[in-house]
């Protein structure tokens, strides 16, 4: 009787165990994206994610969570329930930037899993075409002579065309005035028309400006040379050493997260990003691949976060 009873009932016991042992994923995954669609983000989330749908045989649904400049979106990922079913794109502003910059936020960087460095995307400095200098050295002297004069745009107070501003004064030791707009098309056409002196802006955004002849590139805002532009020296390379600016885009989870589920999100999303079809849409979009295991970009965050909360305390940067 009783090796009978065990025999019904093993069955039984053994369904929980075949549950617990589905494959991931079993069902379709969020992507939040704090940002409206068509933006860098957004256009990352659908490429991504369609490659995670294809590679992982489930879909990867696009939700775009909009406002707080982004805040909103990213305390979703953040609050989210860890089984590897919510993911999202989180730009350096949010993660490292913005925990420093607001006095309070929803969410806690520590509440962010990394899973993967998806793309980064090259900043250049640009000047009127009737600034009288034609390089960073000569910008630079004109800031001196003049303190207080020479004006850059940015897209918003804490973006990452304002910090990129604002550590250039601080590194050069130059007085420069801000000016911010809501959004980067205001303030690139301020640029080209002569109302504001400079900025720092996306390679793609400000490049067909340069080939007018509207704008000058004086550098690029990375550690090496841009593949675009690769006569354009660095910031670094012209008297402003280890100066970085570089805006980039990461798929994340929440904390919590099974190192599995992070560690398959993150083989898959590179054997996407080492596809040519793949760079190449990135490319149009002004994307440079990006790479690395998530202990990477846990290093990257930390070191950026380190990096932009000296410039914003030195520069006393308040939000919008």
């Amino acid at each position: 009787m009783i090796q009978r009873c065990l025999a019904l009932l093993l069955p039984l016991l053994a369904v929980p165990l075949i549950a617990h042992a589905q494959p991931y994923p079993s069902k379709p995954v969020r992507v939040i994206v704090p940002f409206a669609p068509g933006g860098p983000a957004d256009v990352l989330a659908r490429v991504i994610g369609q490659e995670l749908s294809e590679a992982l045989g489930q879909p990867f649904v696009v939700e775009n969570k909009v406002g707080a400049a982004g805040n909103i979106g990213v305390e979703q990922i953040a609050k989210a329930t860890p089984d590897g079913y919510t993911v999202g794109i989180v730009p350096v502003g949010n993660v490292a930037v913005n925990p420093s910059l607001f006095p309070t936020l929803p969410y806690k960087a520590s509440e962010l899993a990394p899973v993967a460095m998806l793309a980064t995307v090259e900043n250049v400095l640009v000047v009127n075409a009737d600034v009288p200098a034609k390089s960073l050295k000569e910008l630079l002297a004109l800031a001196k002579q003049k303190p207080g004069t020479l004006s850059f745009a940015s897209p918003g107070a804490g973006s990452q065309a304002h910090l990129a501003g604002e550590l250039m004064a601080l590194s050069a030791e130059v007085k420069l005035i801000h000016v911010p707009y809501k959004g980067i098309g205001p303030a690139l056409n301020d640029v080209v028309g002569g109302q504001v002196t400079m900025m720092f802006g996306a390679m793609s955004a400000v490049l067909p400006h340069v080939k007018s002849g509207k704008l000058r590139a004086l550098g690029v805002a990375s550690i090496k040379r841009s593949a675009t532009m690769p006569e354009l020296p660095t910031i670094a390379e012209q008297g402003l050493p280890r100066f970085e600016a570089v805006s980039w885009y990461a798929l994340m989870a929440p904390a919590g997260t099974p190192a599995a589920i992070v560690d398959r999100l993150n083989a898959e999303s590179a054997r996407s990003l080492a596809k040519p079809a793949i760079r190449e849409k990135f490319a149009a979009q002004g994307l440079e691949p990006g790479g690395g295991k998530p202990q990477d970009l846990a290093t990257e965050i930390q070191a950026e976060t380190v990096r932009w909360a000296d410039v914003i305390k030195k520069q006393n940067i308040k939000p919008d």
